[in-house]
């Protein structure tokens, strides 16, 4: 922890024994989450909506939380800034155990920890300028201090021209963008984000993400998303974690686990994302080859793991016959080549073994799906 933020924060110097109670290469972490468990109590009984967490939040990263409802996804964001306060385990924040925290620490913890709302959580009766001033007063910041950080974030989300309208008056990407000039008023090195894209549009989406990235980019803040739409870990986060009825049940770089999901959950989540066979070839296809001139039907699969993006010319070339492209893509996330082709190939000399050999030099995984006339 640097001595700036231990000052900020009032905390005194962990103590030596915490710091080699865990491992070397999680001294790093910005925020560390061990063993933590949340249990609420439910009209039938107890519910745990978090059990036996154990996470590592990088310092700059942008690190994604995604899972279905109820999966414990916000109440595990909220253990960051003590808006929840863990039944068991331990989190913490630049290795400083906060879950004894007294009330005036909790106050200076929360100002180093922005946050973004998915409904934006806007005062109606006050103007643009008045939402993004109001934490600065309450923290009793001098008038001329407020009035500059105010500016400098209106300008940073792109709203100068709207400083003195009301929300009624703006639409719902302009609100997010006053929740996140909100959520920087104290300059925090924490910004979490709660759905903060689920109520917009898929165009205004990509505005706020990219804002976001500008963010984390330029202030280094380290981001933790929740979403539930793989879409936008996609486009803007570095790691991911699965969460499945407060468990984690896969985690690693975005590219990874996108590439070559592990659990059930994870798959279900992305198959939006996938392109599914199209019913009419579905109708058509055939498990074996009736007539001389049927086409094999092959899906390969770029999962990222290989160094270059796949040389298609060489691969229809290697295959032999007449090579149809039926459908599919390829994308890149951070720096991997991922996606799927279909293809349909005819009149090769090959058998169907050594069709799938041959595409097995090109991509990561290959099925015969059958084939069609």
């Amino acid at each position: 922890m640097t001595a700036a933020i231990q000052r900020r924060l009032e905390l005194p110097e962990p103590h030596n024994a915490e710091k080699t109670e865990l491992h070397p290469e999680l001294n790093r972490a910005h925020v560390r989450f061990i063993g933590v468990g949340k249990t609420y109590n439910g009209r039938q009984g107890p519910v745990a909506a978090l059990q036996g967490v154990d996470l590592a939040i990088q310092r700059g990263e942008v690190f994604g939380i995604i899972g279905r409802s109820g999966a414990g996804k916000s109440s595990l964001i909220r253990t960051i800034n003590r808006l929840e306060q863990p039944t068991s385990g331990r989190v913490l924040i630049d290795q400083v155990d906060i879950g004894g925290f007294d009330e005036d620490r909790l106050v200076a913890l929360r100002r180093r920890i922005g946050m973004i709302f998915q409904h934006f959580n806007l005062m109606s009766a006050k103007t643009v300028w008045q939402n993004v001033e109001l934490p600065l007063k309450v923290a009793g910041v001098p008038k001329e201090q407020r009035e500059n950080k105010v500016r400098e974030l209106l300008e940073l989300v792109g709203l100068q021209s709207k400083h003195t309208a009301y929300p009624a008056q703006l639409s719902g990407g302009q609100k997010q963008r006053v929740g996140i000039a909100r959520a920087l008023v104290h300059g925090p090195d924490i910004l979490l984000c709660d759905e903060a894209t689920s109520a917009l549009d898929p165009e205004t989406t990509q505005s706020i993400l990219g804002l976001l990235r500008e963010i984390n980019k330029r202030l280094g803040l380290t981001i933790v998303l929740i979403t539930h739409e793989m879409a936008v870990i996609r486009e803007i986060c570095d790691r991911v974690v699965v969460l499945e009825h407060g468990h984690v049940v896969e985690q690693g770089p975005v590219w990874q686990v996108f590439g070559n999901p592990q659990h059930a959950v994870s798959q279900t989540l992305l198959a939006p994302l996938q392109h599914a066979l199209p019913e009419e070839l579905q109708s058509r296809l055939q498990a074996q080859s009736t007539v001389s001139d049927a086409a094999a039907v092959l899906r390969l699969q770029f999962t990222g793991s290989a160094a270059d993006e796949p040389d298609l010319a060489a691969l229809f070339a290697a295959l032999g016959g007449r090579v149809k492209l039926l459908q599919g893509g390829v994308e890149r996330i951070q720096g991997h080549a991922l996606g799927q082709l279909l293809l349909a190939v005819s009149g090769s000399a090959l058998s169907t073994e050594q069709l799938r050999e041959r595409a097995g030099q090109w991509a990561q995984r290959v099925e015969v799906l059958g084939y069609v006339v």
